[in-house]
């Protein structure tokens, strides 16, 4: 009966034996396989990503070029308000009178308005 027992744990080391070696020879199999995949996918991922880079120096570029031309466009305004402020500014020092006239007849238009909410 002894014989018999060590036959089958020989028999079940070489089964697992052969078991871990199938094992070990599907994953190198698999790693071969990720690896030549890898590879060849590596220049379409480069020209891909070279593609993305290009994408986004061009929005870059476009961003901005408008921001500068918000830039300019807020101090176009800025320079705008200045001189109607000057030239609003001039005309009460011109006509204050008429400026003071002017002013409480907005206000009470704009209070009438108001007050019919």
């Amino acid at each position: 009966m002894m014989v018999a027992d060590a036959r089958s744990m020989t028999a079940t080391n070489e089964t697992s034996g052969g078991a871990a070696r199938t094992v070990d020879h599907v994953a190198s199999g698999a790693h071969r396989a990720i690896d030549a995949v890898s590879g060849a996918a590596r220049p379409a991922v480069d020209q891909v990503a070279e593609g993305i880079h290009h994408a986004v120096d061009r929005v870059a570029g476009r961003a901005t070029r408008a921001a500068e031309s918000l830039d300019a466009k807020g101090q176009q305004l800025r320079a705008a308000q200045a001189r109607l402020g000057a030239r609003c500014g001039a005309r009460v020092r011109d006509k204050p009178m008429v400026s003071l006239a002017i002013a409480a007849g907005a206000g009470l238009l704009l209070g009438w308005l108001i007050s019919r909410r």
